[in-house]
């Protein structure tokens, strides 16, 4: 079996880019894999990411397939965001195995975040699982990564200092707001954008401030429900107008197909945070006097940097927590191996048996012999198993494998990979995820928001 992922980030293209590319990667997943394409597949998707994690059936020291997998998946994903398929393979990264495992424990770390060591990147990976394992193309492999890539997370939380700051992109983006915006907290309005996991958490972080007067927007009509649940006050489209009016901050959080026009924000003070991914605002709104644009571009620039000390100490566990990974995978195939070496020994062992037997009996000579054959085997299976393990750590299991099958003929066959019904059952996810997390910010009136993205565009398909 073969693990790997599609990557395109903020480091890699821009932000309209990954939010064009997350949008033509909805239900890529479920199509891979009830099509054969792949064993099993997860969708990342944040404010400033867009990575695509996979299992092949495949031999890891064939990277052919691992290549035409990745055409596929690149081919599919450009036609359904509307981008040249060549555009899109120079703008993503593909990382097979140890380098995919070891990217994902970094992410969730918080290493490859705007705001390093933000801990809202934990929530959103164990979110992705989730969505994973409920539309059924989480294969057992996969969830036994995501597993691990969130006991990182935890190491990395208990026993470096990253993160304890508390910063966030949301926090971030508030600090920025308080900045440009008249008035303290617990006297000024927030409107807030969404009813995702975002919205949730910037909620909190207003409420942490001091900030009471909270209404929230919802376009799909969610927004009494999430209040309800969260507090604040829901806002319909009929009351949006007036509640624009009345606030002093206005948090995008929902990602809405269509961003809010210029023509739709009311004249006078009023300071637009867009932590969406695909804007909830149109950028020309920095233009309106009086306004002050706070974008994902603007938080990355402020986020404050994480000490050398506590990014190698966070290094040095996603290190360790690789290495891991892999030897419980090399691991499970020695112990394949070892299960399969101790079959066939034991195969001889019991015709030899059964030839005595047939000679002379079941007598107690008979069972004294059988006691002593037994135990001579056994001791004999014991080096070999120490073996196993032992070139397992080292990397060299394939070493192992080869020496079974010249010597003994033994062909170890890969293991059943399970599928997400024989994995632990999902946690609850909130169902507004869609509505997507941030790990990213622009400046108020930033005129680098107003680029194109990128990757060069072709018609979209229909559909």
């Amino acid at each position: 079996m073969v693990l790997f992922s599609l990557v395109a980030s903020h480091r890699d293209v821009d932000l309209t880019t990954v939010a064009r590319l997350a949008d033509g990667a909805f239900g890529l997943p479920s199509d891979m894999v009830n099509s054969g394409a792949l064993t099993g597949a997860v969708a990342l998707s944040t404010c400033n990411r867009l990575e695509l994690y996979g299992e092949l059936d495949a031999d890891a020291g064939d990277p052919r397939v691992v290549a035409q997998s990745r055409d596929q998946l690149v081919e599919l994903l450009a036609q359904r965001a509307g981008f040249d398929p060549g555009d899109v393979a120079s703008g993503v990264r593909l990382l097979v195995d140890d380098d995919a495992a070891r990217h994902l424990f970094t992410v969730v770390s918080g290493l490859e975040s705007a705001v390093v060591g933000e801990r809202e990147i934990t929530g959103q990976v164990r979110r992705a699982l989730t969505e994973a394992q409920r539309s059924g193309t989480a294969s057992g492999e996969l969830v036994r990564l995501f597993e691990a890539a969130a006991q990182t997370a935890r190491e990395v939380g208990t026993h470096t200092s990253l993160g304890e700051r508390g910063r966030s992109i949301v926090s971030v983006a508030l600090d920025l707001a308080d900045d440009v915006t008249a008035g303290k907290w617990p006297q000024r309005r927030a409107l807030v954008f969404g009813t995702g996991a975002y919205a949730g958490a910037t909620m909190a972080a207003l409420r942490d401030r001091g900030c009471a007067d909270i209404e929230v927007y919802s376009a799909s009509g969610r927004a009494e429900q999430f209040t309800a649940n969260r507090g604040g006050t829901p806002v319909d489209g009929d009351g949006l107008q007036d509640a624009l009016l009345r606030c002093d901050v206005v948090i995008g959080c929902s990602g809405g197909s269509e961003p809010m026009s210029v023509e739709e924000i009311p004249l006078g003070p009023l300071t637009v945070v867009d932590l969406a991914l695909s804007r909830d605002f149109d950028p020309a709104v920095a233009d309106l006097p009086e306004v002050e644009l706070i974008t994902l571009e603007s938080v990355k620039l402020a986020a404050p940097e994480e000490t050398d000390e506590s990014v190698a100490a966070a290094e040095q566990i996603v290190d360790q927590a690789t290495q891991r990974f892999r030897q419980r995978r090399e691991g499970r195939d020695m112990s394949t191996a070892i299960v399969a070496l101790r079959q066939y020994t034991m195969g001889v062992l019991d015709r030899e048996l059964e030839k005595i037997r047939q000679q002379h009996g079941c007598t107690a000579a008979h069972e004294e012999v059988e006691f002593a054959m037994r135990r001579m085997v056994k001791s004999l299976l014991h080096e070999p198993t120490v073996r196993a393990r032992k070139l397992a750590q080292e990397g060299r299991a394939e070493d192992y494998l080869a020496g079974l099958e010249a010597l003994f003929g033994i062909e170890v066959p890969e293991p059943e990979a399970k599928h997400a019904s024989d994995a632990s059952e999902p946690t609850s996810a909130d169902p507004a995820a869609h509505e997507r997390g941030t790990e990213q910010v622009r400046g108020h009136r930033d005129t680098t928001t107003n680029s194109e993205p990128r990757l060069r565009s072709v018609p979209r398909a229909a559909g």
